[in-house]
Parts: C-alpha cells; structure tokens; sequence
C-alpha cells in the first residue's frame, strides 16, 4: 500500500433520508459519503472540480470499490477519511468510515480516478503537472 500524500476528515450525521426500514444506511449511498469526503480533499489541495475543469481536464472516475464490515445506522455520527495514495499515472483515494464516538470501522474503499484532456478528449497517461503543482511535488 501506498503511503499518503494527503489526506482529509469529514464528519456527517446519517440523514433518516439515507436509510432504510431498518434504520440502516442504503449500500449505495457509502458512495455519496466518499464523494463528500473526496470533495473536501480536492478543496484542501485547491483543486477541486471547477478548478480541474478550469485547468483543462475532466478527472471521472475510472473505478471505485466498498467493502462493508459494519452497517451505519440513522443518526450515527461517522467520519470518513480520505487519502490521495497514487497520483502518478491516476489519482487514487483511499477511503474509511468509522463511527465517530468508537472508532470501529464501518466501510473501507477507493476511488480511481483519471486525467482527460478537455481539448483532444483524449485520456492522459501520465497525471498532468497541474496535479503534481497542487500537490506540492516535483515529477521525477
């Protein structure tokens, strides 16, 4: 595993409108609380959605896995933690939520997301400078 190069919290109290019947968080909406947490992490390094476009890329996602251990519930208060773990050739966030008052581990995952230049709507293979400037590092 890749060590971190930043990495961002969020905390959110489960909406009753997120859950089902039995008070428990639908399996597709841990996906929405990644993007939450994703979001906050690319305004840490400035360089969010409107920012990416602006630079002449779109940055969709490519791929994105969950894995469940526990089930969060209505009213919990969980934190989700973001990491940037690769940003050389794609940018890759790991993700996990906890519940906030145990710390035990809810859902991990990640989301891997790809350059596309705007212009040629070609995929790039290779993470444009503007990633590496916003993430204060220097290609090899």
């Amino acid at each position: 595993m890749s060590k971190p190069i930043v990495s961002c919290e969020v905390e959110i109290d489960v909406p009753f409108f997120d859950v089902d019947l039995m008070e428990i968080v639908w399996h597709g909406h841990y996906v929405k609380y990644f993007e939450i947490a994703r979001c906050a992490l690319l305004d840490k390094i400035g360089y969010n959605y409107m920012q990416m476009r602006d630079s002449g890329y779109t940055w969709p996602v490519i791929d994105i896995r969950l894995r469940y251990a526990k089930p969060a519930k209505f009213e919990q208060k969980i934190i989700v933690h973001a990491e940037i773990t690769e940003w050389e050739n794609r940018l890759k966030i790991n993700y996990k939520i906890l519940d906030k008052i145990t710390g035990t581990r809810l859902t991990r995952g990640y989301s891997c997301q790809v350059a596309v230049d705007m212009e040629t709507e070609e995929m790039c293979y290779e993470s444009p400078d503007v990633l590496w400037e916003k993430l204060g590092l220097q290609k090899q």
